[in-house]
């Protein structure tokens, strides 16, 4: 047997466990492939047919029926054409009008009756269209209509009739879909008024634009005392205190998140918010933006895994000697034949370079011009994606290290004089004071200092207290903040896919579930996807809600931001976050957990579809899930925001085994996900050691590429001198105390802030009159204080009474 029959059967075995290997872990991966770079454009939400559809739950299919049977009834009770848009403006107007007394009415059954007829008509008129952008447009055209005549905050009042009534449906065992039947038509209602006023659209009118203003303007204002936003965020705690168990939360959670993002404003506004703040505080002007300087990055290539490194070792130890030894003789002498042809013409090459030296050197030829016509000449657009950013700290502490170092002693809040340091070191502080970048968050605590240490000589200007709709939300969350943000934080770790259903201590699937449980195998598919599917969309309006929080409190005072951090923090937001991150990201990215028969508004256009196992794999193929992947994108940022600049909680990263977790996570082809992972891994990276970078260098050249440069910071070792452990706590104690001071300067009572700082009571008549609580000694020896401290006293009244300004 010759050395190829014995070699062949060897190869094509390794080649197939190694196709197998791979195949099973694409398999695993949800069939997504790691080579492709995902097409995916982050903006603060879906597009309008998505989000809409994500309202609805698929066990809530059947109650579209109950909208136009209701709508239907009614019209037919005043005697009225059933067909909507062949009805006058007027007759339109004056339906409405009708529906809305109807809200007035006593009988909860006729409420719930125009309520669903509002509904209906809010929803466009489905049964009256023929395709879905025909029924979006009747969904705009009547929505306005809605507005222009007050149903929006009849249906608020509605909303806080229902929540104040309180239902039967805490004292049953089992909550399920029937319980939250009322509440789930008003937020309806609700949801797709504010989503279509927010959504944007190229045929919008001047109107539109005037209305959408105005609105925006009306959402942001107080109902019964209180903003929607708060009352939703009651709602929310109620539902995971137990006492309201029957409220529909994903519907609670989205119209939360609209509210907030279109009265605050998405990332649009937020850039301009930031651009106008920071011009006020006179400092220069953005010159990058994340989002945009992301959307033109490339993924890095995923670091290699186990498999490719033993393919890898394979290829070198094994497979190369082994085709060696086992060759035919006939083989080797060809090859020892070619070696030798080789080494001879290698000798003829080096006998030419010599010649050609020699006639160089005795001038025989021209010297060659430098640099060589070869040499390539560098691209002019190649290089880091960000500009290196150098704060006023990093700066000072350069300058600190080299004045000891050169010259024996520091001076302190001098930048300018370099008496007695070298040309290098002049030569580094000119670099540093080009790229010095200071932050709207240092301007502003910088200024809450002097407003501390300076209470009466320096006042709040437009720029310490901005008029804007995030001051007066926070104003209003602040007395139950922490409630809040545990609530939320609670409902996240019941919808997360790691948790499991046994340590759930909130019911989730309370506006899932039907009354009677699936009985075939098509209906127990159906409610498995929706329960996935509600699941998350849960996570992508939570994770929603926390970014917007954040980054708008972070611009309109630091101090906001931190406050709502620490309790993230406290709440266990850094480890919940790393669970969830702590699964197959790349499957959960990918998952189709959507039925497209079943989305609405395609399944009350036509005849409704009969559900098969076929039709329910049925729609676009796509790579990736949108929502998902919205989700861990934000989830990422939040944990960016939480451990920014704070080595307390970046030791919590890396208590947690946090390392591992993003660096699976890197698979996924996606530049801004890829982006907030490899800040989170450099963060860490001084903390790992020299072996965990000497492991991960393909990791360490991403982050070098991807991630802004800091030029003082030493990321890459462990030479950071702020990272010491034992200033972590004292780090954390500092910050809640100044936060502390600024919530009670702003938002405390004056008597409380600055006691010693009291105005003092001038009037003889009102110092007088005030009740002086004498106790029983000063009483028993009253005659003897009379006759020490006023009779053996003489005192000068007219000259006490005559010195300016006594009084």
């Amino acid at each position: 047997m010759d050395g190829d029959s014995i070699n062949s059967p060897d190869r094509n075995g390794i080649s197939k466990i190694r196709d197998l290997i791979r195949r099973q872990r694409q398999e695993s991966d949800g069939g997504c492939d790691e080579s492709s770079e995902l097409d995916f454009l982050y903006d603060d939400a879906d597009n309008y047919t998505n989000e809409i559809s994500e309202l609805y739950s698929y066990t809530e299919v059947p109650e579209f029926r109950k909208n136009l049977a209701a709508y239907d009834a009614v019209m037919e009770r005043w005697g009225i054409p059933l067909q909507w848009q062949r009805l006058s403006p007027e007759v339109r107007k004056s339906v409405i009008l009708r529906l809305l007394n109807h809200f007035e009415l006593s009988s909860k059954t006729l409420r719930a009756e125009a309520a669903r007829a509002i509904l209906y008509v809010a929803q466009g008129c489905w049964s009256e269209v023929q395709s879905e952008q025909e029924q979006q447009q009747w969904t705009r055209y009547n929505v306005t209509l809605l507005l222009k005549n007050g149903i929006f905050q009849a249906v608020v009042d509605l909303l806080c009739l229902e929540i104040e009534s309180g239902p039967m449906a805490v004292r049953k065992p089992a909550v399920s879909l029937a319980d939250s039947a009322e509440l789930r038509v008003i937020f309806s209602i609700l949801y797709t008024i504010v989503e279509t006023i927010r959504t944007k659209s190229d045929d919008d009118t001047e109107e539109f634009e005037e209305q959408r203003k105005a609105f925006k303007a009306e959402i942001a204002q107080p109902v019964r005392d209180e903003l929607l936003a708060v009352k939703l965020l009651n709602m929310v705690i109620k539902f995971c205190g137990g006492s309201a168990p029957h409220f529909p939360i994903k519907k609670v959670l989205l119209l939360l998140w609209k509210v907030v993002l279109f009265s605050l404003g998405g990332t649009c506004e937020l850039r301009e918010l930031k651009t106008k703040y920071r011009e006020l505080a006179g400092l220069a002007p953005m010159k990058e933006d994340t989002l945009e300087v992301s959307r033109n990055m490339r993924a890095a290539s995923p670091p290699a895994s186990a498999t490719d490194l033993l393919d890898a070792q394979n290829e070198r130890r094994n497979i190369r000697p082994l085709r060696r030894s086992l060759m035919k003789q006939t083989s080797l002498d060809e090859s020892a034949a070619l070696d030798l042809e080789m080494g001879d013409q290698m000798e003829e090459e080096m006998k030419e370079i010599e010649e050609r030296r020699a006639m160089e050197e005795s001038g025989e030829l021209p010297q060659p011009p430098s640099p060589r016509p070869m040499t390539p000449v560098p691209a002019k657009n190649k290089g880091l994606p960000w500009t290196p950013k150098v704060r006023q700290k990093d700066l000072d502490a350069f300058l600190e290290n080299s004045r000891m170092k050169f010259v024996g002693f520091p001076i302190q809040g001098d930048r300018d004089t370099l008496a007695g340091l070298p040309a290098p070191i002049h030569e580094g502080v000119k670099v540093l004071k080009q790229h010095i970048y200071v932050s709207l968050s240092e301007w502003q605590m910088t200024r809450e200092e002097e407003l501390w240490r300076c209470p009466l000589s320096m006042k709040e200007s437009d720029t310490d207290s901005p008029a804007h709709g995030v001051e007066a939300l926070y104003a209003a969350m602040l007395p139950n903040l922490p409630q809040y943000i545990i609530a939320l934080l609670k409902i996240l770790l019941a919808a997360a896919p790691t948790s499991k259903s046994k340590s759930e201590s909130i019911n989730i699937m309370a506006d899932v579930l039907p009354e009677e449980m699936p009985m075939t195998v098509v209906q127990s598919m159906k409610l498995g996807i929706d329960v996935a599917r509600h699941k998350e969309i849960i996570v992508k309006s939570i994770s929603a809600i926390i970014l917007l929080l954040l980054k708008h409190t972070k611009i309109n005072h630091v101090y906001q931001f931190e406050f709502i951090s620490q309790h993230l923090v406290f709440a266990n937001c850094i480890p919940l976050v790393l669970k969830f991150f702590n699964q197959n990201i790349t499957a959960y990215i990918t998952a189709k957990n959507t039925i497209a028969l079943a989305d609405f508004p395609s399944c009350v256009l036509g005849e409704p579809p009969e559900l098969t196992p076929e039709s329910l794999e049925l729609g676009e193929p796509q790579v990736y899930c949108w929502r998902n992947l919205f989700a861990c994108i934000n989830l990422l940022r939040i944990l960016n925001k939480l451990t920014k600049w704070k080595h307390s909680r970046i030791m919590m990263l890396v208590v947690f085994k946090s390392a591992p977790i993003l660096k699976r996570s890197l698979r996924v082809k996606q530049p801004l996900l890829q982006l907030y992972i490899l800040k989170l891994l450099k963060m860490q990276t001084k903390y790992l050691g020299r072996q965990w970078r000497k492991a991960n260098m393909k990791t360490m050249s991403a982050i070098y590429q991807k991630v802004r440069h800091r030029l003082t910071d030493d990321w890459a070792y462990g030479n950071d001198l702020d990272a010491r452990p034992w200033d972590f706590q004292a780090e954390e104690c500092a910050l809640r105390a100044a936060v502390d001071r600024f919530n009670s300067r702003r938002y405390g009572e004056p008597s409380k802030i600055l006691p010693d700082f009291e105005p003092v009571d001038h009037c003889i008549t009102s110092v007088l009159g005030r009740p002086v609580h004498l106790t029983n000694t000063f009483r028993e020896y009253y005659e003897v204080w009379l006759e020490q401290e006023v009779f053996k006293n003489p005192v000068n009244w007219d000259e006490v009474l005559s010195c300016p300004g006594y009084f």
